[in-house]
């Protein structure tokens, strides 16, 4: 049985993880609860509680209406993007005969790029007199109005978060190729199976356990989107990429209604657990169905 002092070093040792945890989670989390049952407006020292008012307004608003609906178009959108994506970053480095750590070290960086820089530099490449721009419409006659446009705009955060993400998720896809055991290629084909039926039969039953992490995580990153929209379209236009951490920031911070903000932070974090339980069951579902788990 460990002695006292034991458990003292080893409170010593977590004491700074606890520390964060307390001060960057926790009290955050019950002065956000608080605040959303009081109609604080970050300036006045006095304030009342309104009780269920807040979250009653946000069910009705359209702005919190747009975040649950833009949420799960971007799901549509780039879970199958970042997906597939990485799925290909993944088979191409793992068929590499040397520098595979390298190479994936490079489609990595991306992830630790700034949202702010690359958002700022995709916002140069697409605005209206870029040399993309002007080629389109000198070549072609395509005048596109790549964040004016509901579809486009969503259509380009998805792509440059695939992008950031891609990277990262082949690093996980990457192990997973690495521990198929290659002994059941070689019976698949002297069994006359081709590449594409091992793929299918062989490569994803094998890769499963990586996949259900993979999208388990883009699915995540779906309910968190702020940087991007921020900076390319500010949530429009006419909130076509309204996501609920841009909604939360509009509220608090340009309608100064604090405790309005903290309802609909506390409706996006029901909504995001609830969504990604889903997600979760319909692939344990899907897994089971097919004999992968």
């Amino acid at each position: 049985m460990k002695n006292l002092s034991d458990n003292k070093l080893g409170w010593l040792f977590a004491s700074p993880y606890l520390l964060y945890t307390l001060i960057f989670f926790l009290i955050p989390l019950v002065w956000s609860i608080y605040l959303a049952f009081t109609n604080w407006d970050m300036i006045a020292p006095n304030y009342e509680f309104v009780v269920f008012e807040n979250f009653i307004d946000a069910l009705q608003h359209s702005g919190v209406q747009s975040a649950f609906f833009v949420t799960f178009k971007f799901l549509a959108i780039f879970v199958p993007m970042v997906t597939l994506a990485s799925l290909m970053v993944a088979m191409a480095v793992q068929g590499l005969p040397r520098f595979k750590g390298l190479f994936l070290i490079g489609f990595f960086l991306p992830y630790l790029a700034s949202g702010v820089v690359s958002s700022l530099i995709v916002k140069g490449i697409l605005s209206y007199n870029s040399p993309v721009n002007e080629f389109l419409r000198g070549t072609f006659g395509l005048d596109i109005d790549w964040l004016g446009t509901p579809f486009s705009a969503l259509l380009v955060v998805s792509v440059i978060i695939a992008w950031k993400f891609s990277g990262y998720y082949a690093l996980i896809l990457t192990a997973g190729l690495e521990s198929i055991n290659k002994e059941i290629y070689e019976a698949a084909a002297i069994d006359g199976i081709n590449r594409w039926q091992q793929f299918w039969k062989v490569t994803i039953p094998m890769l499963y356990p990586a996949l259900f992490t993979t999208l388990i995580l883009s699915v995540g990153v779906t309910f968190g989107v702020f940087t991007e929209v921020y900076q390319l379209t500010g949530g429009g236009p006419n909130y076509a990429t309204n996501t609920w951490q841009m909604e939360i920031y509009t509220q608090a911070f340009t309608n100064l209604k604090a405790g309005y903000a903290s309802a609909v932070a506390l409706i996006s974090a029901v909504v995001t657990f609830v969504g990604i339980y889903v997600f979760k069951k319909l692939l344990e579902v899907w897994g089971k169905r097919h004999g992968w788990s």
